[in-house]
């Protein structure tokens, strides 16, 4: 770097300085005060270490940075595809079962998530009187109750008839919420490969209809009800981990 490329370099460090500070700001905001934010602070974060890269990095290993950072920009367009593509309600989901993947609770309320899975489930039911409803969800950290416990309570409170509504309350993952959803149907004497719709949140639909798929049942998907719109994307940018995390392991 020459003399003058150096006092340039100099000249740009304030305002640097202060756009580092306003993204870490941020991100912590983002990070630690807010609940449903997470990755917009991982973002703030990532690009604070772009900037420092930067300004610090030889030139050699920035340019090695800066390809990684785009080969990752265009994996990540990739990844979205699909699960952009699957954040909607099939056509004709009608099946006889529909299950409902838990999302926490809050002692023994259902967080916000949670409920716009249950109003797409309520509303699902409702248009197809003759579906049953398998709410699936063990009891995690925070939770007074199952997950399935506080989405029978919700569906029943809110009009569902009891006899409606199966829980499968021992499941701690997305591919346990299936696997132990379909041994109920088989125990019932049903087989769940082409009877089954599962409702989630929109972003998950992709994931979880290819879990599905890997143990054999073609599931319809039924989309719940959008959030706030930067919490939801959010969701969608830690989804492309998930996803990963599936392609990578098979679960």
């Amino acid at each position: 770097m020459t003399p003058d490329q150096k006092k340039q370099q100099k000249k740009k460090d304030p305002v640097r300085v202060i756009l580092c500070a306003v993204l870490a700001a941020l991100g912590c905001f983002f990070r630690f005060a807010l609940r449903g934010y997470v990755y917009w602070g991982y973002l703030c974060f990532f690009l604070i270490a772009l900037i420092l890269a930067h300004r610090f990095l030889p030139l050699l290993l920035w340019r090695v940075v800066l390809g990684l950072t785009c080969l990752g920009i265009v994996y990540f367009c990739i990844v979205e595809v699909p699960i952009v593509k699957n954040a909607r309600t099939d056509p004709d989901p009608e099946r006889p079962y529909l299950i409902v993947l838990g999302a926490a609770v809050y002692g023994e309320r259902p967080s916000l998530t949670l409920v716009r899975r249950l109003e797409g489930a309520l509303d699902y039911l409702d248009r197809y009187p003759d579906s049953i409803a398998i709410v699936s969800g063990g009891m995690g950290k925070g939770e007074d109750i199952t997950e399935a416990r506080a989405m029978h309570d919700w569906l029943v409170q809110h009009g569902l008839p009891e006899e409606r509504v199966l829980m499968e309350p021992n499941a701690t993952s997305t591919e346990e919420n299936l696997r132990y959803s379909f041994e109920i149907i088989r125990n019932r004497g049903d087989e769940p490969d082409g009877n089954v719709a599962i409702v989630s949140s929109a972003y998950h639909l992709f994931r979880a209809k290819s879990m599905a798929r890997l143990q054999g049942v073609q599931a319809a998907g039924v989309a719940a009800p959008w959030g706030y719109k930067m919490v939801m994307l959010n969701y969608f940018i830690r989804e492309a981990f998930g996803v990963t995390h599936l392609w990578v392991f098979g679960w």
